[in-house]
């Protein structure tokens, strides 16, 4: 019996068919209770689902404020260009349309398990990557994000995994061939979602090192660069300014720092929501609004150093409780049980991952960079700016991996602080 229930335990088809099942059942709820009329049209009035709009109607990569604003670069290509295909298969602004989207972020939330899987195989056994990918097959942030947010974050978190997972194959020496795999990987993680696309370099320069393979890591790198080529070439030619990937980090900035920022950002100082600030926007140009918003930020930052600390303490505990920057106020209200439940898979992932990682440390485990460099540097992007659920997605898989190390550290003999290597665990 012992033997039959491990078994299920480390299955992986199991755990992604569990996790297919929940994303789908949840899909089927939400569309049941919602107007098909309305999920064929308002979760695409964001700039990704405006931006495909315009590419599907003749008009260019341009105008992610619902009206025509000219070319941007306010996301990198490859999700807009995405939703564009959907539109032109099944129709802009239509429920079949609706479908194809969540349908693609509910694979790739499924897929994600195969890799977290075979990552935390490689670093701290079987166990914990079954554990890990048990985890995700039933994390609440996948599995609402997937049907709720038309955005990158879902394919974001299956490449971010993958190349974190690729980082510890090309450690352990492989030829040129999957180091130029790599290099493409990385190159299309830029153009989808390029803070994770970034920070994947650093998993890549620590494989370099361990397997001293420089040569390979610079054909690699090469690889990445050349796949953003074509987008840069073309920010250069609309813009006539060099914008290697995307132009909104300048409003980002600005809107979690200035005297509009407040605890929780409901889109105060947008330009699709402020008709002001767009008609500001279209006047100035993206590349002039972007960089006054910029300096307007940067100021603010360094002549109101007690009020940025306060926003920054607010935005620290919004990214890692699931939303909510006041956790005291938000358990003293009134919730439903569902809100209770995120709200405390997402504190306990967080403080298990935390343990988790000093376990590795601990446990002088090789493989504790990797592991940890996403999860450590990744939000500190958006500490400085703003904190939304969807923004921490790429990086959960790797926080879940984390909280399983930590769950195992217990059981193994209550040595919490100690995760031996892989060869020495089950």
């Amino acid at each position: 019996m012992k033997r039959r229930l491990r078994s299920i335990f480390v299955s992986l088809p199991l755990i992604v068919c569990v996790a297919l099942a929940a994303r789908l059942y949840f899909a089927w709820t939400y569309t049941a209770h919602n107007p098909h009329r309305a999920l064929a049209t308002v979760p695409f009035l964001f700039e990704s689902g405006n931006i495909a709009h315009s590419v599907a109607a003749g008009q260019g990569f341009a105008s992610p404020f619902r009206v025509a604003t000219g070319p941007t670069a306010w996301m990198t290509p490859l999700y807009p260009l995405l939703v564009a295909g959907i539109f032109r298969v099944f129709g802009t602004y239509t429920y079949p349309a609706f479908l194809a989207a969540i349908g693609i972020n509910i694979a790739a939330g499924a897929l994600t398990c195969w890799p977290l899987y075979r990552l935390g195989r490689a670093i701290a056994g079987t166990s914990a990557g079954a554990l890990a990918a048990w985890l995700w097959a039933i994390f609440p942030n996948a599995i609402l994000l997937s049907v709720e947010s038309i955005w990158d974050a879902c394919l974001a978190a299956l490449c971010a995994t993958l190349l974190v997972w690729g980082a510890v194959e090309l450690s352990r020496g492989r030829g040129w061939l999957a180091w130029c795999g790599f290099g493409l990987l990385c190159g299309f993680t830029l153009m989808l979602n390029p803070t994770a696309g970034m920070l994947a370099f650093l998993p890549a320069l620590w494989a370099a090192w361990r397997a001293r393979q420089w040569k390979r890591a610079a054909a690699s790198a090469a690889v990445a660069l050349l796949c953003c080529l074509p987008w840069t070439v073309r920010n250069y030619r609309v813009f006539h300014a060099v914008v290697p990937l995307r132009s909104i980090l300048g409003l980002q900035l600005w809107m979690g720092n200035s005297e509009l920022a407040k605890d929780v950002w409901l889109g105060e100082g947008h330009p699709i929501r402020d008709t002001a600030e767009r008609e500001k926007y279209v006047e100035m140009g993206e590349i002039a609004y972007m960089r006054e918003k910029r300096g307007l930020a940067v100021a603010y930052m360094l002549t109101h150093p007690g009020r940025e600390a306060q926003l920054i303490g607010w935005r620290f505990l919004a990214f890692w409780t699931g939303g909510t920057p006041h956790p005291l106020r938000f358990l003293g209200e009134d919730q439903t049980p569902w809100s209770l439940y995120v709200f405390a898979f997402n504190v306990l992932m967080a403080l298990a991952a935390a343990a988790g990682l000093l376990a590795l440390v601990r446990g002088g485990n090789p493989y504790v960079l990797p592991a940890g460099l996403l999860p450590v540097l990744y939000p500190l992007a958006y500490y400085l700016t703003l904190a939304l659920p969807r923004y921490r997605l790429p990086i959960d898989p790797l926080v879940l991996l984390l909280a399983a190390v930590a769950v195992l550290s217990v059981r193994r003999g209550g040595h919490f602080f100690v995760m031996p290597c892989p060869s020495t665990t089950s």
